[in-house]
């Protein structure tokens, strides 16, 4: 994987946590698809970053939490 797309990863994992924020948005504001926000912070940041993905992670779990609740 290139740096831009590092930098990507991080940059949306970052988005996610700073706004507690859901794939779907975090797509529409990068102007990406949800497919690849998804894989971005699931797969790559676990390599790049893996303390973010945690936390991206956590803040995912909360809003499906309160989506199914």
């Amino acid at each position: 994987m290139d740096d831009l797309t590092q930098l990507r990863a991080v940059e949306i994992g970052e988005y996610i946590v700073e706004n507690r924020t859901t794939v779907r948005v975090a797509a529409k504001v990068f102007g990406i698809s949800k497919s690849t926000v998804h894989k971005d912070v699931t797969e790559r940041l676990k390599i790049y970053s893996p303390d973010l993905c945690r936390r991206v992670k956590k803040i995912l779990e909360k809003i499906e939490a309160k989506l199914n609740a």
